[in-house]
């Protein structure tokens, strides 16, 4: 990574682009915690986060998905997500945090599964557990790392219809998503990173049509 300047807004649905290796993931882990940084800040909410464990950062209202779901699959749905919700930022008790968990999976469509193990789930829904576990964290920021990739245009749409519902319940929301026509469509403002700088922001339409991103997915003059 290389001096990326990014500022998202509260209630914001931010896309995050770029080829492979371009430092999309990294930029998710050092934010979240994972990696610390070797240079700047990561402010959130006007409180220097920098450098804090990754329980701490969650704790403060942040949360993050995995490109490959890893539920422990061992636990029931529910139990996986009071897991979430044992490190989160908004309940004050256990039978607040259960009666979270039950209403986040109705909404998510994983209620019929809450008592199953996760390991009895299909990859859909191990996808939509993985998004269901950070929200029980009660974030509010989420960083959502390819949720669509693998799924069914019927599977992609759902999720999509998810995603855009957590703009009416005010959690903010950076996704990275390869899958163009997703990105576009649930996106308000688009940032397009290749080889861990920032090339390109903006509007949807404007980065799409933009030379330098287009050069960067296709090569220059649209050539591998």
């Amino acid at each position: 990574m290389e001096s990326v300047d990014l500022t998202i807004n509260q209630g914001e649905i931010v896309g995050l682009i770029g080829p492979n290796g371009a430092g999309k993931t990294t930029l998710f882990s050092v934010v979240s915690g994972y990696y610390g940084p070797t240079g700047g800040k990561v402010i959130f909410d006007g409180e220097d986060i920098t450098g804090l464990k990754p329980h701490k950062i969650c704790n403060r209202g942040i949360a993050r998905t995995f490109q490959i779901p890893k539920p422990f699959l061992h636990l029931s749905v529910v139990e996986n997500m009071m897991v979430g919700a044992s490190f989160g930022a908004g309940h004050s008790s256990r039978q607040a945090a259960i009666e979270g968990v039950l209403e986040i999976l109705h909404w998510s469509g994983l209620a019929d599964k809450a008592w199953m193990p996760a390991d009895t789930l299909n990859l859909v829904q191990r996808k939509k557990l993985e998004l269901a576990r950070a929200l029980s964290t009660v974030p509010q920021l989420i960083l959502l790392d390819e949720v669509i990739a693998g799924l069914n245009p019927t599977e992609a749409a759902e999720m999509v219809s998810f995603i855009t519902t957590l703009r009416q319940r005010k959690i903010t929301v950076l996704i990275i998503e390869h899958i163009m026509k997703v990105i576009m469509n649930v996106s308000e403002r688009i940032v397009v990173l290749d080889q861990g700088k920032k090339i390109c922001e903006g509007p949807p339409a404007v980065v799409a049509n933009d030379a330098s991103v287009v050069e960067a997915y296709l090569g220059v003059q649209g050539h591998a």
